[in-house]
C-alpha cells in the first residue's frame, strides 16, 4: 500500500519514505549535523512505532546538503531540486526564527486533521545537548512535531490559559489529568493568585512530577520519560483550554485515527510483529537546476498564444531562473524539434541567445503523447505549456511522465486544456498553473514567476513588487513601490499587444530611464528596464503611452537590498486543487519575513475562472473562519463563488498605511519544561533559550504572489451552498449574576455574508453539552441579530437562576443561515463564579481553603512532624512592676495538640529583637505549662528590675514540640509604663489611653456625638431554615453605652450588599433589643422563604444611637446550607441537585487536602530543619 499526500510523504505499508529534510543553504558546513539528523530520525523512528500500536515508523529519508558544502561522501542528486529544495522540504534545519529561538516547532494554519508545512529545527537544538533537560530527547521532539504535520493535531498544553478552573478547584492544562506535579513560580516559590482572573499569577509555573504512572500524552509533555503515546478518549482532558479541544474537540489519538491523512491506513494496518527496521538515509547534494521548456507550437497556438509564449518565457529566462542553471527548448507539433541543448545561464549574452531560439512560428498538429520519448528531458524537471487542444489522447501518455521521474509543471493557456494536464502535474510533484487568453490578467507571466525555485537563502531569491495590466489607447501610468528590503537586481518588465509604445520610468530622486536604456525584445514585444545596481528605496513611477488600443502590462522584480536582511516574501496556495464541491475552498497568504510573520496588512486575492470572471476576496487573519490563528502572518478566507472548471489564484499584499507589524507570537512549538518534583523537591531546567528582540515595525511595502491553479466540478449550475463556519474562538465570563459570551460573527455562507440566527445553549456538564448540543439548556437569543462574518460579537444573558460561588457552567452556539443549515457546534467556553480566595501550595494549609487540587506524597509511611505554628497575637502590659502576656497557644504540630514548652525574651530594642531572638533577654518561665492549641494564654511575670515610669519593653515568645522543633519566633509585643495623663485629639479616647502626650480641641461646650462603633466580627450559621447571626455589641458612643437598634439585611450578591447595604433584603429586627457594649449578641431569624441545599446567603448590620447617627456597616458575614436535603422533591432549580453534588464533593476534597498538604509541609519543614 503506497499512500501519498499533499506534503509528498509516502506510507508505504508500516513505514514513512519520501520524507525530505533540508540543511539552509544559511547553515555553515558542519557534518556532525547529518550524524545527528540520522539520530534524532532512528530514535524518533522507535517512539513512533511505539507512539501509535506498533504500526508505523520511519522508513526512508532524504538529508538535503546545501551546494557550497563540500565533501565526497554526498551525492549528486540527479532529480530537479523542485522536489528536494530546501524551502519544501518536510523537516528544515535553519538558523532560528526570532519568535521561537531553538524551540522546535511546526508552521500549522490549516484545520483540525489537515496536514501541516513544515518542522522547522535549529542547527543549536541538534548540537546542544543540555537541550535535551529542557525539551526532552530529540527523537520523541520528533514525534511531537510529526504529529502536528503528518496528523493535524494541536499541542495540549497552553502557554496563553496554563490554569483553568474546575469544580472549585485550580487545575493546570494538560492532557491527561492523570499527569501529577506542583505549582511554583520559577524561584520555587508558592504561587500568588491574581485578584483579577483569581488563577495563578503570570509567573507561576506548573513543575511535573518527574516520575508519573501514565504514559500520555505525547502533545503535552514530551519530556517526560513514562510518556510514550497520544491522550486516548477516555483519558483526554476536555475541560483543559488547549488548542487540541478549541481546534479539534476530540482527543489527539482519535483525530489520527478518523480524521488525518492516514485514517485508513491505521485502522487496517496490522501491527509489526519485531521493532522496526532501521531507517535508511540518503545524503544528497543538490546540483544546479536543469530545466527543460517544452512548448505546444501547433496550429491553435497561432496568433496572441505564440506570443504571450514568448513574453512570458522571455520574462523567465531574463528575471527568474538562477544562474549557472541548465535550459534547454524543445517544441511540439506534428514533430518534435530540439531549438536548444542544455544552455548554461551563467551570463546575460546566454540568456539573451536562448530568448532568441525561443520559437516564433505556430503550425501543424498536436500530439503530445507520440512525441515523448523523443523530449529528450525524461530525468530533468519540464516547463510543459500547451493549449490543451491535442490531436492524440493525452490521458494514454499520463502513466509513462508519471513514472519518467521527470517534475512536469503543466501550462494550461485557454480554456480548452485537457484535464489530464493538472493529474500530470500533481503526480510529477509539479505545478499546475492555467491562463485565460485575457493578457490583462498577467496570469502567465505571473505563473511563470511561480516556478522560481527557492534556494533556501530569501536574499537570493527574486520577489515579485507588483504586476498589472490596462488596454488603452493613450496612458498607462503607475507607481511601484521599492522598499528598503529589496533593490538588488530590480527589473520593470513591460508587455505591449500591437505596436511599441513610448516608455519612461522615473526613480524617486527623478532620474528618468527612456525606452534606449532598456532591452527591447520585438518578436516577443517586451521591453525590459534592469536597474543598474541597487534600485533606490521609494516610489518608481512609470508612464507609458500607446497611440492605439492596445493591453499592455508591468511587471517589477527585485531581490534583497542586503546579504543580511532577507526581503518581505508572500506565499499563495489553496487547500484542494481539484473540489467536487463536497469540501469548502480555502484560500492562503503567508506574509513573512526571515519566518517572522508580518501582520495587520491588506491581502486581496484575485480568483479568475477560465472563462474570464473573476471574484476579489479580502483575505484575514482574526483567528476566526478559515483562519487558524490571529495574528500569525497567515491570512485565509473561505471562497464560496465558485466557478466551474479551471481557475487561477493571484495575492495583492499592500501596507502603504504604516499598520503593518512583525509579530513575535507564537503558535505553538515543543513544550519547554521549567523543572521537575523529584522526591518532593524542584528540580529547575536550564533556563529557556532566549530569544532574538528585533524591532516590530515593518516599513510601507507591496508585493504579488501567484499561487496553483484549481478545478471545481459540482452537479447543478450553482455552486453548493455552505452553512456558516463553526465558531473557534468562544469565550464566557460570569459577571455577577449574568454570563458575557464572546465570539467572532461566521457568515451566512462559511464566512462570507450575515447568518440569520444564533442558537446559545449551557450545561452543568461538559461531557454532555459535547456529546449533544441540544441537551443543553437553552439561552434567549431573542434579541440577538448576527452581524457580519469577521464582527466581534458579545452579549450579556441572565439565566433563570442566581449563579451561586463554585458553580462552573459550559456553553455553546450553533450559527444558522437562511436556508436552515446549521454550523458545526463551536468550541465549548467555560466559566466559573468564584469567591476570592488565596492560593496554597507547598506551605501549611490556612483554615480557609484554597481551590488548587493537590495531592500529598511523603516517604516513609508516617506523616512528617510540623513544628507549633507562629504566635500572632502575642500583647502585653504593664501593671505596676509585673508585665501581663496574652496570647493564643499554639499546638504539638502547628494548631493541632499542645505544645511541650514556651521561651519568652525581652529587649528595650526593638530592631536587636526583630533581627535576633537569642539576643533578647530570658524571661522565667519554668512555671508554664502550654494549654491545648487554640487557648488563651495570659501570665504574669516580675522582671529582675524595677520598671521606671516612662519605660518601654518589647516581648517576643517561641514554642517548642516534643521533638523539640521550634516556631517561628511570635510577633513582637510592646508595652510601656507611664503616669496617667489627659488624651486630646478631636477623635474619640480609647479606653486604654496611648503614652503619648496631646491636647483637645473642639467647638462648644460639650464634646460631640459619635454614633456606634462599626461591627467587625458578625459570623452567620444556617440552621435548617433559620439563620443564626452574632456579633459583639457596640455603644450608644463608639463602644461606650448601649446603641438603640440595629437593622439587618440580607442578600444572594456580596457585591451588592458591599457596594450598598440599603439594597440588600431587610431582616425584621424588631425584637431585638441591643445590649451593652461588649457584651455578645446572638440572635435567630426565619427568612420568608425555605432556604435550598447549595444556597449562600450574605448578611451585614448597622446600628443606631439616640440621636439616630448610624454606624458604617458592619463586616459582611457569609453562610451556606450544604448539607445533604432529606427532601430533593423540594428542589425547584432543575441545575440544583447537581450543584449540591458538586459542593459536596469539593468539602470532601477540601479536608482530604487540608490534612494531605499539612503532611507535605511537614515533610519539607523538617528537612529544611536537618
Amino acid at each position: 500500500m503506497l499512500l501519498s499526500s499533499s506534503t509528498g510523504i509516502t506510507l508505504d505499508g508500516n513505514g514513512y519514505v519520501d520524507v525530505t529534510i533540508a540543511i539552509s543553504s544559511r547553515v555553515p558546513q558542519d557534518n556532525t549535523l547529518i550524524d545527528q539528523i540520522k539520530d534524532m530520525v532512528t530514535k524518533g523512528s522507535i517512539h513512533l512505532h511505539q507512539a501509535l500500536d506498533k504500526k508505523v515508523y520511519f522508513k526512508e529519508a532524504t538529508i538535503l546538503v546545501p551546494p557550497h558544502w563540500s565533501s565526497k561522501d554526498f551525492t549528486k542528486q540527479e532529480q530537479s531540486p523542485m522536489k528536494r529544495c530546501e524551502m519544501q522540504a518536510n523537516i528544515r534545519i535553519d538558523n532560528a526564527n526570532p519568535a521561537y529561538g531553538d524551540e522546535p516547532y511546526t508552521l500549522q494554519y490549516g484545520k483540525c486533521g489537515d496536514e501541516a508545512q513544515y518542522i522547522h529545527f535549529t542547527p543549536n537544538f541538534l548540537r546542544d545537548d543540555k537541550l535535551i533537560k529542557t525539551y526532552g530527547s530529540r527523537g520523541k521532539v520528533l514525534v511531537h512535531e510529526w504529529a502536528h504535520l503528518r496528523w493535524g493535531v494541536y499541542d495540549e498544553y497552553s502557554e496563553i490559559k496554563p490554569f483553568y478552573y474546575s469544580n472549585g478547584c485550580i487545575k493546570a492544562t494538560r492532557c491527561s489529568k492523570n499527569i501529577k506535579g506542583q505549582f511554583y513560580d520559577e524561584s520555587r516559590q508558592p504561587c500568588q493568585t491574581d485578584p483579577q482572573t483569581l488563577l495563578p499569577t503570570k509567573g507561576c509555573k506548573f513543575f511535573p512530577n518527574k516520575y508519573q504512572n501514565t504514559d500520555s500524552s505525547i502533545m503535552f509533555l514530551p519530556s517526560l520519560d513514562s510518556v510514550s503515546t497520544f491522550c486516548r478518549e477516555n483519558e483526554h482532558n476536555y475541560e483543559a483550554p488547549n488548542l487540541q479541544n478549541k481546534k479539534c474537540g476530540k482527543a489527539t489519538r482519535t483525530v489520527i485515527f478518523e480524521d488525518s491523512v492516514d485514517k485508513d491506513a491505521l485502522r487496517s494496518l496490522k501491527p509489526l510483529l519485531s521493532s522496526p527496521p532501521v531507517p535508511t538515509f540518503k545524503v544528497v547534494q543538490r546540483k544546479h537546476r536543469v530545466v527543460c521548456f517544452v512548448l505546444d507550437v501547433s496550429g491553435s497556438m497561432h496568433g496572441p498564444r505564440m506570443r504571450r509564449l514568448q513574453q512570458a518565457a522571455t520574462y523567465f529566462l531574463q528575471n527568474i531562473i538562477e544562474d549557472k542553471a541548465s535550459v534547454g527548448i524543445v517544441t511540439f507539433s506534428t514533430n518534435v524539434t530540439t531549438l536548444s541543448p542544455l544552455t548554461t545561464t551563467d551570463n546575460n549574452s546566454a540568456r539573451d541567445k536562448l530568448i532568441e531560439l525561443l520559437p516564433k512560428v505556430a503550425k501543424g498538429w498536436t500530439y503530445i503523447c507520440t512525441q515523448k520519448g523523443q523530449w529528450g528531458c525524461d530525468r530533468d524537471e519540464i516547463i510543459f505549456l500547451t493549449d490543451g487542444e491535442a490531436t492524440d489522447d493525452i490521458n494514454t501518455c499520463v502513466p509513462a511522465a508519471i513514472e519518467s521521474g521527470a517534475i512536469i509543471h503543466t501550462i494550461a493557456l485557454g480554456n480548452k486544456t485537457d484535464k489530464a494536464l493538472r493529474k500530470m502535474a500533481e503526480k510529477t510533484g509539479g505545478k499546475f498553473i492555467t491562463a485565460s487568453d485575457d493578457i490583462l490578467s498577467n496570469q502567465l507571466l505571473n505563473g511563470f514567476f511561480s516556478l522560481k525555485l527557492p534556494t533556501g537563502d530569501q536574499t537570493k531569491d527574486p520577489v515579485q513588487i507588483d504586476s498589472a495590466g490596462k488596454k488603452t489607447s493613450d496612458w498607462f501610468n503607475g507607481t511601484i513601490l521599492v522598499d528598503q528590503t529589496i533593490g538588488t537586481k530590480t527589473s520593470f518588465t513591460i508587455t505591449y499587444e500591437k505596436s511599441l509604445p513610448d516608455i519612461s520610468i522615473q526613480s524617486p530622486s527623478g532620474s528618468t530611464y527612456k525606452q534606449v536604456q532598456m532591452l527591447h525584445y520585438e518578436s516577443a514585444k517586451t521591453v525590459t528596464l534592469k536597474v543598474p545596481g541597487t534600485a533606490q528605496p521609494g516610489d518608481w513611477k512609470y508612464s507609458i503611452q500607446t497611440t492605439i488600443s492596445q493591453s499592455l502590462t508591468v511587471t517589477a522584480t527585485s531581490q534583497a537590498a542586503r546579504a543580511d536582511v532577507p526581503p518581505i516574501v508572500v506565499k499563495a496556495r489553496i487547500n484542494q486543487q481539484f473540489s467536487d464541491g463536497t469540501k469548502p475552498l480555502i484560500v492562503f497568504a503567508e506574509v513573512s519575513q526571515n519566518y517572522r510573520p508580518v501582520i495587520k496588512t491588506e491581502v486581496w486575492a484575485t480568483l479568475e475562472s477560465e472563462s474570464g470572471s473573476a471574484e476579489e476576496l479580502q483575505l484575514l487573519d482574526n483567528g476566526a473562519g478559515a483562519d487558524a490563528f490571529k495574528d500569525d502572518g497567515v491570512y485565509s478566507r473561505y471562497f464560496t463563488q465558485v466557478k466551474k472548471g479551471r481557475s487561477s489564484l493571484k495575492v495583492r499584499v499592500k501596507n502603504l498605511d504604516g499598520q503593518a507589524r512583525f509579530t513575535v507570537q507564537k503558535s505553538g512549538g515543543a513544550p519547554y519544561v521549567p523543572g521537575y518534583v523529584v522526591n518532593g523537591v524542584v528540580e529547575l531546567n536550564p533556563p529557556k533559550p532566549p530569544v532574538t528582540e528585533e524591532p516590530l515595525k515593518v516599513g510601507s511595502f507591496t508585493r504579488t504572489a501567484t499561487g496553483e491553479s484549481f478545478e471545481v466540478a459540482f452537479t447543478g449550475t450553482t455552486p453548493p451552498n455552505f452553512p456558516p463556519n463553526r465558531i473557534t474562538d468562544l469565550s464566557a465570563e460570569i459577571q455577577e449574576n449574568s454570563v458575557l459570551l464572546s465570539w467572532t460573527a461566521p457568515g451566512e455562507d462559511l464566512d462570507q455574508g450575515t447568518a440569520k440566527s444564533y442558537e446559545i445553549r449551557w450545561s452543568y456538564d461538559l461531557q454532555m453539552l459535547r456529546e449533544n448540543f441540544s441537551n443543553g439548556h437553552v439561552v434567549s437569543t431573542a434579541a440577538v441579530s448576527p452581524l457580519e462574518a469577521g464582527s466581534v460579537e458579545q452579549h450579556s444573558f441572565n439565566l433563570s437562576f442566581t449563579i451561586q460561588y463554585g458553580t462552573t457552567l459550559f456553553f455553546a452556539v450553533q450559527s444558522e443561515d437562511k436556508q436552515n443549515a446549521k454550523s458545526e457546534t463551536s468550541n465549548i467556553a467555560q466559566a466559573s463564579k468564584m469567591l476570592p480566595d488565596s492560593l496554597s501550595s507547598g506551605q501549611p494549609l490556612q483554615s480557609t481553603a484554597t481551590r488548587e487540587c493537590f495531592e500529598v506524597v511523603f516517604t516513609g509511611t508516617t506523616p512528617p512532624n510540623f513544628p507549633p505554628n507562629k504566635i500572632t497575637d502575642l500583647s502585653a502590659e504593664i501593671q505596676e512592676d509585673s508585665v501581663l502576656l496574652s496570647w493564643t497557644a499554639p499546638g504539638e504540630d502547628l494548631d493541632q495538640g499542645t505544645a511541650k514548652s514556651y521561651e519568652i525574651r525581652w529587649s528595650y530594642d526593638l530592631q536587636m529583637l526583630r533581627e535576633s531572638f537569642r539576643n533578647g533577654h530570658v524571661v522565667n518561665t519554668a512555671a508554664v505549662s502550654p494549654l491545648e492549641a487554640g487557648s488563651v494564654e495570659q501570665h504574669s511575670f516580675n522582671l529582675s528590675f524595677t520598671i521606671q515610669n516612662g519605660t518601654t519593653l518589647f516581648f517576643a515568645v517561641q514554642s517548642e514540640d516534643k521533638q523539640n522543633a521550634k516556631s517561628e519566633t511570635s510577633n513582637i509585643a510592646q508595652a510601656s509604663k507611664i503616669l496617667p495623663d489627659s488624651l486630646s485629639s478631636g477623635q474619640p479616647l480609647q479606653s486604654t489611653a496611648t503614652r503619648e502626650c496631646f491636647e483637645v480641641v473642639f467647638t462648644g461646650t460639650t464634646p460631640p456625638n459619635f454614633p456606634p462603633n462599626r461591627i467587625t466580627d458578625l459570623s452567620a450559621e444556617v440552621r435548617e431554615d433559620s439563620v443564626l447571626l452574632s456579633w459583639t455589641a457596640p455603644g450608644e458612643d463608639l463602644d461606650q453605652g448601649t446603641a438603640k437598634s440595629y437593622e439587618i439585611r440580607w442578600s444572594y450578591d456580596l457585591q451588592i450588599l458591599r457596594e450598598n447595604f440599603s439594597n440588600g433584603h431587610v431582616v425584621n429586627a424588631a425584637a431585638i433589643s441591643p445590649l451593652e457594649a461588649g457584651s455578645a449578641e446572638q440572635h435567630s431569624f426565619n427568612l420568608s422563604f425555605t432556604i435550598q441545599n447549595g444556597t449562600t446567603l450574605f448578611f451585614a448590620v448597622q446600628s443606631e444611637d439616640k440621636q439616630n447617627a448610624k454606624s458604617e456597616t458592619s463586616n459582611i458575614a457569609q453562610a451556606s446550607k450544604i448539607l445533604p436535603d432529606p427532601t430533593p422533591s423540594a428542589i425547584s432549580n432543575p441545575g440544583l441537585n447537581l450543584t449540591v453534588l458538586v459542593i459536596s464533593l469539593c468539602v470532601v476534597t477540601m479536608v482530604i487536602c487540608f490534612v494531605g498538604a499539612v503532611i507535605t509541609w511537614s515533610v519539607r519543614h523538617r528537612k529544611a530543619l536537618i
